[in-house]
């Protein structure tokens, strides 16, 4: 039975995203689609384990979802015209434009990176809504309590509501101002799926996939838009490694990877969106990023990786974001350059401690200059800081091959 439940619960992650913006659309209203949801979930985890998971799961959601939402505002007796509306029958033709693409989840997105919300409540209102995320999950990412992120969460709601925040994508006048938000929010959805903070599934490709199918969507909207190119590139990059990255059950940094089980079209089309990005000439964050990738991947092994191009890149991306994170990546690059006793000594620097990969990176640092116990106390401090079984398997391995 546990295993039905959690294939159940599965289905239900994979397909929250799509749901909650179905309904959102339908209903106009976010606590009223996501009370749905739930309750759709709990009728799932009563009839899927005996009957199956159905043929359509995400329409049997969404139709589950919509009754339960329908019964709720009957219940509530809401009686002006936009409820009166959803006590119809459902009707599948297609709705009226609401911007310059037809795309729920992108209307969702755009929604929910309003300018009328702070950066810190867009980024956790669309883990939350689109990715699904719990707020104990979102909270890890943000390396904040969870009562903080419950309270960011609500309180961003309740200013859609109050500000009247129109559920579409802006028109193309007024998408360069709002794009800032929109792919520092795709690229944290990206990096979740890539990396799961929580302890089920170590990678979530439906995750990694909806960033990607969003971020080509904004690139039919906005070709000449370098940052959006960059942002794409860097992800189809990030992709393209993903079958490689877990061996039984183990995370595999990119040095062990076996790179004949890359994505190689993946690769070459990240390639081809560097090169375009170079050619425009107008650097940005997402487009560096995505250039060190693009030297990752250019590289036969790991062996032939051209560190002082990927340090000269950090070296950029540090004037535009002078970031401990972006320290700490470059510090991994410096490694290779100048050791690992040089590199140590600018991550210690570094006010990270509540970061895992900082103490990750310094454990794999302790260990090559041979400081066995330093190293064995990071590697502990690295397994407790992250909830990802894959990654907590790399580590423990390594924390057992030292003496």
């Amino acid at each position: 039975m546990q295993h039905e439940r959690a294939a159940v619960e599965r289905v239900f992650r994979e397909e929250y995203g799509r749901l909650i913006a179905s309904l959102v659309r339908r209903f106009g209203d976010i606590d009223v689609a996501e009370e749905a949801a739930g309750e759709a979930l709990v009728v799932a985890l009563e009839k899927w384990p005996e009957s199956g998971v159905p043929p359509n799961p995400g329409g049997w959601l969404t139709t589950t979802a919509g009754n339960r939402a329908i019964d709720r505002i009957r219940r509530e007796k809401q009686r002006d015209a936009k409820h009166q509306a959803a006590l119809m029958d459902y009707d599948d033709t297609p709705h009226e434009p609401t911007g310059p693409v037809e795309d729920d989840r992108l209307r969702l997105l755009f929604t929910c990176c309003h300018p009328a919300l702070a950066p810190e409540a867009r980024i956790a209102l669309t883990l939350r809504l689109l990715g699904g995320l719990t707020v104990p999950e979102i909270a890890q990412a943000f390396l904040v309590p969870e009562t903080t992120m419950a309270q960011r969460i609500t309180r961003a709601k309740k200013k859609i509501l109050a500000a009247k925040v129109p559920y579409r994508v802006p028109e193309a006048a007024d998408l360069p101002e709002r794009l800032g938000g929109v792919l520092a929010v795709l690229f944290l959805v990206f990096n979740e799926g890539y990396l799961a903070t929580g302890d089920g599934d170590p990678v979530r490709a439906e995750l990694t996939g909806e960033a990607i199918r969003l971020a080509r969507i904004l690139r039919q909207l906005l070709p000449d838009e370098p940052e959006v190119a960059g942002l794409l590139g860097l992800l189809v990059l990030i992709e393209a490694r993903r079958e490689a990255r877990v061996r039984n059950g183990q995370l595999v940094p990119v040095d062990e990877q076996d790179r004949a089980g890359w994505d190689h079209a993946l690769i070459a089309e990240g390639h081809g969106l560097v090169r375009e990005c170079l050619a425009t000439n107008r650097p940005g964050r997402y487009q560096i990023l995505a250039a060190i990738n693009a030297v990752h991947t250019d590289a036969a092994t790991a062996a032939d990786t051209d560190w002082s191009q990927v340090v000269a890149l950090y070296d950029q991306l540090t004037r535009l974001d002078p970031s401990p994170i972006v320290a700490l990546n470059r510090a991994v690059a410096i490694a290779e350059l100048d050791g690992p006793e040089v590199a140590l000594a600018l991550v210690d620097r570094l006010p990270l401690e509540g970061y895992h990969p900082w103490h990750a990176t310094r454990a794999d640092l302790l260990r090559r200059l041979g400081r066995s116990v330093e190293a064995k106390e990071a590697y502990d401090a690295a397994i407790g800081a992250t909830q990802n079984t894959a990654e907590r398997a790399y580590l423990s391995r390594k924390r057992g091959e030292l003496v």
